[in-house]
């Protein structure tokens, strides 16, 4: 009788188990369906790349499809700045908060949110890694919503049309960097 027990807990684990990557799989095709796939940034290179960002403490950070939100951690443990990660996929938006529990964070928010309904005129750096027919959907939305001098930070797609913005590139494997800052014509 106690193996049977045993067994049958067991079964019921797997069960949670195989029912909880089958959900992730498909929140995973979800948000590649809904514009751009969860790609996590490398440790490495995010580190170098927030670096040449000279984020300031205090800073508003906010990451546009944010997945597991590693970027924005990484500013707000890093430099000090007031985070917040947005993202589509409800699953990520979960693995992101814990992940940012477990790593003793704070200083972040994260909401599961269709990037364009975003209010985002208060960030002083946005942070995007997204597909290129996104990236040029959401290029007007960031002229127009975000302020004089912001920062847009577009790791591995140039944002067409933004070259007078452009201030540098790093190029870097897999994906170059590219740095916008935002003027404002009068």
């Amino acid at each position: 009788m106690v193996y049977l027990v045993g067994y049958l807990i067991f079964l019921f684990l797997e069960l949670i188990i195989a029912v909880s990557l089958c959900a992730f799989a498909l929140s995973l095709l979800f948000s590649s369906f809904m514009g751009s796939p969860y790609v996590p940034t490398k440790q490495k290179e995010l580190l170098f790349f927030l670096k040449e960002a000279g984020i300031k403490k205090g800073q508003v950070f906010i990451e546009l499809g944010c997945g597991d939100g590693r970027v924005v951690r990484a500013a707000v443990r890093e430099y000090g700045a007031r985070g917040f990660g947005l993202d589509i996929n409800p699953l990520l938006i979960w693995w992101a908060r814990l992940r940012t529990w477990f790593a003793g964070v704070r200083n972040i928010e994260y909401r599961t949110q269709n990037i364009f309904n975003a209010d985002i005129a208060q960030a002083d750096i946005v942070y995007l890694f997204l597909m290129p027919e996104l990236i040029a959907k959401l290029s007007d939305k960031l002229n127009r919503e975000l302020k004089e001098g912001s920062l847009v930070i577009s790791h591995g797609f140039k944002v067409k049309g933004w070259e007078p913005y452009l201030e540098k590139t790093i190029s870097h494997k897999p994906f170059p960097t590219y740095y916008y800052r935002i003027k404002k014509t009068s």
